[in-house]
């Protein structure tokens, strides 16, 4: 009975930092309206404008009739959610820097992969909650979505959450200012979001260009959100992307590395 209890308590005592960071990321996140609602309300609005300006002027490789550009954009805009909140969930790390909080952190006998892992669960959670919002707006785009869809494609944004969220702590550690880490996320964001396959297939592109969106991480990820989308239809996803298996593999490879690499960058940060 000693045994167990002195168990418990040390598990409790663990998941204790990891919980607290994790929580604060949520509440401070929530608590800031205007980032909850431009998170949200700028893709829906590139969805809106650009799809329907570009729906009848612009037909998809591999697209078959009855099938829109609108219905061909929407899984890109889900996804620039995910990259849009997971990657400011991660400025955070840099006002902590600035206010003191993170250099109490640092000195709190707590290793750096917890730290970091409590981080990343806050941006990933943030960011799954807001596509999942955004899932509800499927059929308007002509998907419908069933019980399995619904669960491979959470499970797709959740990795690529976490992902993206690590991509940006990645980045985010080295930072001083919110005005550097704001330059360096726009010099990033745009160019793997649209060479991902978000805003036009690889089909058709020149092959120099297409090379470089086969090297995209993003481009698996994308690939894996559309097939999940369409595993309860008949109907299947546009374009000639990577096959789902593969897409995993990669996705789930590029969260592992840039968890890695957030964890190694945040344990060579002094106090």
């Amino acid at each position: 009975m000693l045994n167990l209890s002195h168990r418990t308590a040390r598990k409790i005592k663990n998941l204790l930092p990891v919980t607290t960071i994790w929580w604060r990321e949520i509440i401070r996140f929530y608590r800031q309206r205007s980032r909850l609602f431009s998170a949200i309300a700028q893709p829906l609005v590139f969805w809106i404008l650009i799809g329907s300006g570009l729906s009848a002027s612009f037909q998809p490789a591999g697209s078959v009739d009855g099938q829109s550009y609108i219905e061909y954009f929407y899984p890109g805009i889900v996804v620039l959610v995910l990259l849009f909140t997971s990657i400011f969930a991660t400025i955070s790390v840099v006002n902590d820097r600035r206010e003191g909080f993170l250099q109490g952190v640092l000195v709190a006998p707590v290793p750096r992969w917890r730290i970091v892992l409590a981080q990343a669960l806050g941006g990933t959670t943030l960011a799954l909650l807001q596509g999942v919002l955004l899932l509800i707006l499927a059929p308007m785009a002509g998907i419908q979505l069933g019980a399995a869809s619904l669960l491979f494609t959470c499970s797709v944004m959740a990795l690529l959450a976490f992902g993206l969220t690590n991509l940006g702590l990645l980045i985010a550690w080295r930072m001083d200012s919110t005005q550097g880490f704001h330059a360096i996320m726009n010099l990033l964001l745009i160019p793997i979001w649209l060479l991902s396959g978000a805003f036009f297939p690889s089909t058709g592109a020149p092959g120099w260009l297409a090379w470089i969106m086969k090297f995209n991480p993003l481009t698996y990820g994308l690939a894996a959100f559309r097939h999940s989308l369409y595993l309860d239809t008949t109907a299947k996803a546009f374009g000639e992307g990577p096959p789902w298996a593969l897409s995993m593999l990669i996705t789930g490879l590029f969260c592992v590395l840039t968890y890695v690499g957030a964890t190694l960058t945040a344990s060579a940060q002094t106090n």
